[in-house]
């Protein structure tokens, strides 16, 4: 582990019983509040696509809505958001899944996406994978042309890679 990965693990607030009892949720708006973890976060992640040749980066509701847009400018790429059920205006595709804590559904724009588009997913945090894999699924029915998945922090105890089939480059900036 380097030590710009050790002052960002430092940054994240780990609070026991969210959001039902026996989770550990990892908070990264401790990250994101402090100036230098923010732009060593941009940096690190601009480092790793800025040479994929990304069209637009999908930011999943809410946390997704807080890198994506910051490495969507630092790319030159368009953001687009996936968002809960009816919060989108204009018509939309959806995909329902199972989570750790229940089922959901995500919601995005029809038009958002198209063939030649590269796309980098984004999230805050990759557990068991449900939201990313339904994100994903969402994303390939526009038919894009590559799908790049990333997340701030994996937790490589829960496998959540194993959901992602080879077509698909999951990476994460921390694994904790």
């Amino acid at each position: 582990m380097n030590m710009s990965e050790e002052k960002l693990i430092s940054h994240i607030r780990q609070v026991p019983d969210f959001p039902i009892p026996g989770i550990l949720f990892y908070d990264v708006t401790t990250m994101f509040k402090d100036a230098e973890c923010l732009s060593l976060l941009s940096d690190m992640m601009y480092e790793k696509y800025k040479d994929k040749g990304i069209t637009k980066v999908v930011g999943i509701e809410s946390r997704g809505f807080i890198m994506g847009p910051v490495l969507a400018t630092r790319l030159g790429a368009g953001f687009i958001t996936i968002r809960k059920p009816g919060k989108l205006p204009a018509e939309t595709i959806e995909e329902s899944y199972d989570k750790e804590y229940g089922q959901d559904t995500v919601q995005m724009h029809k038009d958002a996406l198209d063939e030649n588009d590269v796309i980098l997913l984004h999230d805050d945090l990759l557990a068991t994978g449900g939201t990313m894999k339904a994100a994903c699924e969402l994303v390939k029915k526009l038919k894009p042309k590559k799908v790049y998945v990333n997340f701030i922090i994996e937790l490589k105890d829960l496998n959540g890679k194993a959901l992602f089939g080879d077509d698909v480059e999951v990476e994460s900036i921390l694994s904790l």
